[in-house]
């Protein structure tokens, strides 16, 4: 995937963001948008019920979170990040004023170090973030090691509450649009995002309820 060759000073883009989710109004009439669209994502409905608004705060300690999420299960991550929490370790300055010790000890690894430090040092503007565009979005997140598109896509939908964005690579997502479907194979990334062109401007909103129905469909867990 080619990143967007544009600015990554949200201030030099003063193009729309699009819808902003703010309720469980906003998610509810994204829900029953797609349902018209698509009698697949109706059925969904009726399995799941309705969907929840799952907004975030945004800001440095969101994405920390989830890095520390990284390549663990959920309840390693929590375990991890109240760890971090009780030791004052969320904040940027705290992260670099940290020893490597402090960092191991409650439980970041090497590489989990490395990526923690190196966001603390990007010096995001997160408040500039919110009204810049998607494509500026991801490319200021992704720029920052440890900071992938899957990341950085989660962070748009729930911490800045885009409606229009998707996460094709998101397993539960592809395994979700391959039973809802009925198709031979769980779509690849490319593929999936392909498909999610049809649910604009709700991509997100589709998201949530794909989360959904995976969870009903194979009584799984999804996202932390």
């Amino acid at each position: 995937m080619l990143e967007p060759t544009k600015p990554t000073n949200p201030a030099e883009m003063p193009q729309s963001i699009g819808r902003v989710i703010t309720s469980d109004d906003c998610v509810a009439e994204g829900a029953a948008w797609l349902a018209s669209a698509e009698p697949r994502f109706a059925h969904a409905l009726t399995l799941t019920g309705p969907l929840p608004l799952r907004l975030k705060s945004d800001g440095f300690d969101q994405l920390l979170s989830a890095i520390v999420s990284q390549q663990v299960s959920v309840a390693s991550a929590n375990a991890i990040w109240k760890r971090m929490q009780e030791a004052r370790l969320t904040g940027p300055r705290k992260i670099m004023w940290a020893s490597d010790d402090d960092l191991r000890a409650v439980g970041l690894s090497r590489q989990k170090i490395r990526y923690a430090r190196a966001l603390a040092e990007a010096r995001i503007d997160f408040k500039a973030l919110r009204d810049a565009p998607n494509d500026v979005v991801m490319t200021t997140l992704t720029q920052v090691p440890g900071i992938g598109v899957w990341t950085a896509e989660i962070y748009a939908m729930f911490s800045l509450g885009r409606a229009d964005v998707f996460a094709p690579g998101d397993l539960a997502l592809q395994e979700a649009a391959r039973v809802l479907f009925d198709l031979d194979a769980r779509p690849k990334e490319r593929d999936l995002r392909d498909m999610a062109h049809a649910w604009s401007p709700w991509r997100s909103v589709a998201a949530r309820l794909l989360w959904a129905y995976y969870r009903v469909a194979k009584d799984r867990e999804g996202i932390r």
